[in-house]
């Protein structure tokens, strides 16, 4: 029976994604002084795990490079080889270039032998010293058992019971090539804690362990061989420490996760949103029953309400996932971007257990990545600086997220240098802005998010071109959120993006228009209110609020939806206050119809892009109403500025 080996890439792609995060992180936060054995085991096990699934699947360019990289981490975790920050450069490196053979072979593009050979040459000028430094590296029983399909590297030679140490072969379990192999090898049987502790590889089935040995030559390399007899081992048995604990934590881990395709998760919370339309739908059909059917109808109707949320809250709870899936990224740029600046700086990484709705933490990297380069390049001073200021010689940068009510707050702080006012109005002024001097400072340090707006002296690897900010703030934005800043001189800056929970399910206030309905975002709205006619004021022709001592700019929804006829007198007129980064306005509608949760629909999807618009409803009634999308509903000048 032949098996098709492609229906397992999709796994060992993500898994050896897995592997090789894992790997860098463990290598980031190493001492070189005195390495954590554990750490050193579980680096050197997630390489073995990736040049077994390479070799069973044929992909070399993995294979051979892995080959060479486990000897380095045997001889390192066998203190044989004292590991030095530029070894941990070299291996750092290398998990790039796994990762990029990684990427080739999902994407099916050619691989860059090149790069591959240069990694070699440099992981081999690390074990130049030795005698065979590409010999396979000597790998415990204890901890081999192969890439979850089979054992890929049997035994070649029969080893004494008070040496457990096995050698692997290039067989990659599929053949004993070696000649000289027939001797049956005599292991000690693993205890249950040992086994349960054994790395259990591609996770795509356990193996299980035969109880009489198999020569290799009936075997075919497929299974571990067990001894006819047990012999116990005395060293060995002294070298095990009791983890029960550990090794139920990861199996209960493994137990308890699932690999979903994330457009199933989508099509279910496609489904859980018509169900919140249906329920809308029954509940406007309810209020129009009357008696006592009418009383148990709306009874169990609002109990369907309660249970639909319940679904909802726990179908959105599938697509968040934790905000540190980006930020784990952050300490290797800084560490590799602190070496090219020629500067010393730690990052602190706080609240990464924090969850993000996955269609927005997929872009989030890209701002973050730049805030972040910010940060380091212009924010933390260099290093005489520092010193002349009094400051430790090690900037500090905090990556931190944390949920606020209905809002994830992502915060990038250093202790640096801070925002110069002087410089940000100097350029501004030379790049033809409209400023002022008084300006205050939350509105200065929105200049640096206008298109070509830099104030680097020179233009760096780094920075200094003036093109990102202004992306910045456009990628923030397209996702519903928005950006704010706070400097001090001399103490340094915070970059806070604020974002809702979630894109695909909001709490929405319904307002009427002419007889058209539109739903405005709870999240962004202050109060609403009717006017005075003492609240009205005219300036510069143009109709604003007296409210919360604030002049608020109003928009006349009737107008920008250009609908026909004449809108109502503003004295008969609803105002919606809303509130979307440093923008506040009025919203003149003409009623309020009630809170309602809606399911947002893309227009782009079915139509086209509408300004002002960010997406569709379906009401309870079956009509369609338009969600406001009140960032971008008006764009003149007046609204850039707090009132």
């Amino acid at each position: 029976m032949s098996v098709d080996m492609n229906q397992f890439h999709t796994v060992f792609f993500e898994e050896s994604t897995e592997h090789l995060q894992t790997m860098e992180e463990l290598l980031l936060n190493i001492s070189t002084d005195a390495p954590d054995p554990e750490d050193l085991n579980s680096i050197f096990r997630a390489a073995h795990s990736i040049k077994g699934g390479s070799g069973i699947f044929g992909f070399d360019a993995l294979t051979g490079l892995t080959h060479v990289m486990e000897t380095i981490l045997d001889k390192a975790r066998n203190n044989e080889l004292d590991l030095t920050t530029d070894i941990v450069d070299v291996l750092l490196a290398t998990t790039d270039t796994l990762g990029g053979i990684v990427q080739s072979y999902q994407d099916e593009t050619d691989i860059d032998w090149q790069q591959i050979e240069k990694g070699k040459a440099d992981l081999e000028a690390i074990l130049k010293d030795d005698d065979a430094p590409t010999e396979m590296p000597q790998v415990s029983s204890e901890e081999e058992d192969g890439f979850g399909f089979f054992d890929d590297d049997e035994p070649v030679a029969t080893v004494a019971a008070d040496n457990p140490v096995v050698e692997d072969d290039d067989g990659f379990g599929f053949f004993d090539d070696a000649p000289g192999t027939e001797s049956i090898v005599e292991t000690t049987p693993a205890t249950s804690s040992e086994a349960a502790n054994e790395e259990q590889g591609f996770g795509f089935f356990t193996e299980p362990k035969p109880a009489k040995a198999i020569p290799d030559e009936e075997a075919f390399g497929f299974f571990t061989d067990e001894p006819s007899s047990p012999k116990p081992a005395a060293k060995p048995a002294a070298k095990k420490t009791a983890k029960p604990a550990q090794a139920k934590s990861t199996a209960t881990k493994e137990a308890g996760s699932i690999r979903v395709d994330t457009i199933k998760i989508d099509n279910v919370v496609n489904l859980v949103g018509e169900m919140v339309i249906t329920q809308s739908i029954l509940s406007m059909i309810g209020q129009e029953v009357e008696g006592t059917s009418g009383e148990k109808l709306n009874a169990t109707l609002e109990e369907l309400s309660r249970n639909i949320r319940e679904i909802q809250e726990a179908t959105m709870s599938m697509r968040m996932i934790h905000v540190s899936f980006v930020f784990n990224r952050f300490p290797r740029l800084v560490r590799d971007l602190a070496k090219t600046l020629n500067k010393k700086i730690d990052l602190v990484i706080e609240g990464g257990e924090t969850e993000v709705d996955k269609s927005m933490i997929e872009k989030l990297a890209d701002p973050l990545t730049h805030l972040v380069r910010n940060s380091l390049d212009h924010g933390i001073e260099p290093l005489e600086k520092r010193l002349a200021a009094g400051k430790p010689e090690v900037g500090t940068v905090i990556l931190r997220a944390e949920q606020r009510g209905g809002n994830i707050l992502i915060s990038i702080q250093d202790d640096g240098g801070g925002l110069s006012r002087e410089k940000i109005l100097e350029k501004a002024i030379t790049n033809g802005l409209d400023v002022d001097e008084n300006m205050p400072d939350e509105a200065v340090w929105q200049l640096i998010f206008a298109p070509g707006f830099s104030t680097a002296e020179a233009v760096t690897d780094v920075s200094g071109r003036g093109v990102g900010m202004d992306v910045v703030r456009r990628n923030i934005e397209a996702i519903q959120g928005t950006i704010d800043i706070h400097s001090t001189a001399g103490q340094g800056s915070t970059f806070t993006i604020k974002l809702p929970l979630t894109l695909a399910i909001i709490d929405g206030l319904c307002v009427s228009v002419a007889g058209e309905t539109y739903i405005i975002p709870l999240l962004n709205i202050i109060e609403s209110l009717q006017p005075t006619p003492q609240q009205i004021k005219t300036l510069a022709n143009d109709n604003v609020l007296w409210s919360r001592d604030a002049y608020w700019p109003l928009v006349c929804l009737h107008q920008q939806m250009c609908i026909p006829g004449e809108p109502k007198p503003l004295a008969e007129s609803i105002i919606v206050l809303v509130e979307v980064g440093k923008k506040r306005y009025g919203i003149i509608v003409d009623q309020l119809l009630g809170k309602q949760q809606v399911v947002i629909k893309s227009l782009e999807r079915h139509y086209r892009k509408v300004d002002g618009i960010s997406g569709a409803t379906i009401l309870g009634d079956g009509k369609v109403a338009m969600i406001i999308d009140v960032d971008n509903l008006a764009k003149t000048e007046q609204l850039s500025q707090v009132g």
